[in-house]
């Protein structure tokens, strides 16, 4: 099944990379933003797990692809993230591009990072970050019995992909 993508959704220079703008609704108990809709992504890219991460400023997560598992992460503050991105998918029509922006409390997204994409962030505020990911795959599997879907670039310092 393939969803008709949204007017509003953002296309970079990488194919199948979808930034969703998050909307902050703001009223007197304070605010909600909605982060993942069932009527937005594909069946394929629906999370079958969630996590939250906390970032310290200065601090870069990152960078590594995944062989199947699609991410969906959010960027919604309390800090700002530069997200750096590279297509490593050698069949994409977009191998070999780049994509670096700037999201969280000062530009809220949600960003879908399909396998094969290589993907970074680093806080680059100034207090410590939350970060939301809801992948399509559980890791390490099931009952955490398999491999981990990842492969590492940031401890090689001749990889192509490098965070500035």
């Amino acid at each position: 099944m393939n969803v008709e993508v949204p007017n509003y959704v953002e296309r970079g220079p990488i194919h199948d990379v979808w930034w969703i703008p998050l909307k902050v609704r703001t009223d007197s108990r304070g605010w909600l933003v909605e982060l993942f809709r069932q009527d937005l992504l594909d069946p394929k890219h629906h999370p079958v797990m969630a996590y939250v991460s906390m970032t310290r400023p200065g601090v870069t997560r990152g960078p590594h692809e995944h062989r199947e598992q699609t991410d969906y992460f959010c960027f919604l503050g309390p800090s700002d993230f530069e997200v750096y991105l590279w297509d490593a998918r050698k069949t994409s029509p977009t191998h070999g591009a780049k994509e670096v922006r700037r999201v969280g409390a000062s530009a809220p997204y949600a960003l879908l990072v399909p396998p094969g994409v290589v993907h970074a962030y680093k806080n680059v505020g100034s207090v410590e970050g939350l970060v939301f990911n809801a992948a399509n795959r559980l890791y390490a599997g099931w009952l955490r019995q398999d491999p981990v879907d990842e492969i590492r670039h940031e401890q090689d310092p001749h990889s192509p992909y490098q965070v500035a």
